[in-house]
């Protein structure tokens, strides 16, 4: 199969962009980065240098092609991060539209069945809208759960601090998923032909952050270490503080007080909570402790 896989060589892109090449498809890879395309070509696939954000750019590289991992970036810009963000995937279906592509499979998250009051997340749940109305396209919404590499952004409060924490309290249930599962379950459904419009949960795990400050502490030799609930004004400042930009640590704080009234991770449990990864809470404690 001729598959266009956007996201680059990152944390999901780079384990499957090289399966898929292992598995015998020919791999185009879009990234904004000209200082990629050795990396790609090294794997065996194809770069395609440009912005998501170019509906003409990603025209030229979904031509052929029978299916199209779509991902949009996060973050996109640092500031207008949820409109850039909706604009990016507007670009995506104009040109899928114009393409043909009968075969789309997309990074969302949980929570994006949310229009608003989620963070980042919230500019995925247009992008959903738009493409559940392509016509003739079958399309995969993989949602997603809390990124276990997110995690490593708490390695400096642990450090200096002793604690670890977010606006949100210790016994609240987060899925959590690995990069690694992602990719597996994308390449799954990317070289399958799909029918209609389904959304699919990715979640390797699913913890209290009281958990994942006991498996984490015990990792780097902290034990003792505790999750603590800040408030939404000091979950702010300290983002601030630590130089987050505004915007972005405002979202992400929208996003803790989501995950704190259950909102977010609501539509994966009215689904029965389905966890199908294999990267479980223990074995990114060791990547983690790696890293501390």
């Amino acid at each position: 199969m001729k598959i266009t896989v956007s996201g680059s060589l990152g944390n999901i892109g780079h384990h499957l962009v090289n399966t898929l090449v292992q598995s015998g498809n020919q791999v185009t890879v879009i990234s904004s980065s000209e200082g990629r395309r050795a990396a790609i070509e090294a794997l065996g696939a194809t770069a395609a240098i440009g912005s998501v954000s170019d509906a003409g750019f990603l025209k030229d590289a979904f031509t052929g092609a029978d299916a199209v991992f779509a991902m949009t970036p996060p973050n996109m810009g640092g500031t207008s991060i949820i409109k850039n963000t909706a604009a990016a995937g507007h670009a995506y279906a104009e040109a899928i539209k114009q393409t043909g592509v009968k075969r789309v499979v997309m990074l969302s998250s949980i929570g994006a069945d949310v229009a608003q009051g989620t963070g980042p997340i919230a500019g995925l749940y247009p992008i959903e809208q738009e493409y559940s109305t392509l016509e003739g396209v079958n399309v995969t919404f993989l949602r997603a759960g809390f990124f276990y590499n997110n995690f490593y952004n708490d390695i400096p409060l642990i450090k200096n601090a002793g604690i670890t924490g977010a606006n949100y309290p210790g016994d609240a249930l987060i899925p959590l998923v690995s990069p690694a599962d992602i990719a597996a379950a994308a390449a799954e459904e990317l070289v399958q032909q799909g029918s209609g419009k389904n959304v699919r949960y990715i979640i390797s795990d699913v913890r209290t952050p009281n958990e994942v400050a006991q498996v984490f502490g015990a990792a780097i030799g902290k034990p003792e270490l505790p999750w603590v609930e800040f408030t939404d004004e000091q979950y702010l400042g300290g983002m601030t503080g630590a130089g987050v930009p505004e915007e972005i640590a405002g979202l992400y704080t929208e996003m803790g007080t989501a995950f704190r009234s259950g909102v977010i991770p609501a539509d994966f449990r009215a689904q029965g909570s389905p966890v199908t990864g294999k990267v479980k809470l223990e074995d990114f404690a060791k990547d983690f402790a790696a890293k501390f």
